[in-house]
């Protein structure tokens, strides 16, 4: 974040209906928007996940992104992703006003309660003027959960009853503000890489990753000092992840 960031408050667009806030910030970088603001959907149409799977909102779920100059060197970017995992992980207790015991991350870029997924994390980039733009897209299936083939999901309300929508998006601006003061443009890493794994599954936990190589399966054993996944395979020998869809071996 930078030093402008960190001493304005970020303005918020609240709109009815969109696409995808996502794409609907990139839209507006094009056109010259640097942020800090943050974009809330009551509904989203057409949302996009990782690896570009829909990603529908209903209302009283949470859609919002928010656009912003990371001031980070165009390597560190994809820390955000692990960094909101951290901030959205923060805020969801905050707002339901206790720990939700089964609340946990899974890498780079899911929440999940036990094994569902409660939701989702999409960090996206652009520059204009030599200048990078960071795109934080969150969604938090906070009343009801969509359809996702093939893949467990949860509503946060299962857990959490009555937790408030309006509540959530306030605490998580709050939390996305405190981690990237930590973060420091990418100069606090340690700290939020330390965050994320207090916060992650349990070491030896077995995991299976795609990412277009194959299936790869191991045990998980953390995330390095650049926030790569590290797995042990049955050879005992150690796999560096850099990208991937990651599930939990069943």
């Amino acid at each position: 974040m930078t030093s402008n960031d960190l001493n304005s408050k970020p303005r918020v667009l609240h709109l009815g209906e969109v696409d995808s806030t996502n794409a609907e910030a990139l839209r507006l970088a094009a056109k010259g928007e640097r942020g800090p603001l943050w974009i809330l959907a009551d509904c989203q149409t057409a949302g996009r996940g990782r690896s570009g799977r829909p990603w529908t909102s209903a209302e009283g779920n949470l859609a919002a992104s928010y656009v912003f100059e990371p001031g980070c060197r165009p390597e560190e970017l994809h820390q955000l992703a692990l960094l909101t995992g951290v901030a959205v992980h923060a805020a969801v207790n905050r707002a339901a006003g206790q720990p939700i015991s089964s609340l946990r991350l899974k890498w780079p870029n899911d929440l999940l309660a036990g094994a569902a997924k409660a939701g989702g994390i999409l960090v996206e980039t652009t520059t204009r003027d030599g200048r990078s733009i960071a795109v934080i897209g969150i969604g938090l299936n906070i009343a009801s959960a969509p359809d996702i083939g093939g893949r467990s999901v949860t509503a946060l309300d299962a857990h959490s009853p009555g937790l408030s929508r309006a509540l959530m998006f306030a605490t998580l601006q709050t939390e996305i503000c405190n981690w990237l003061a930590i973060w420091r443009a990418g100069a606090g890493f340690r700290d939020i890489r330390s965050a994320w794994i207090e916060r992650a599954g349990q070491i030896g936990e077995r995991l299976t990753v795609n990412g277009g190589f194959g299936p790869i399966e191991g045990h998980y054993i953390g995330i390095d000092e650049d926030g790569a996944l590290l797995l042990r395979n049955s050879d005992g020998l150690v796999r560096r992840l850099t990208y991937g869809d990651v599930s939990l071996a069943t």
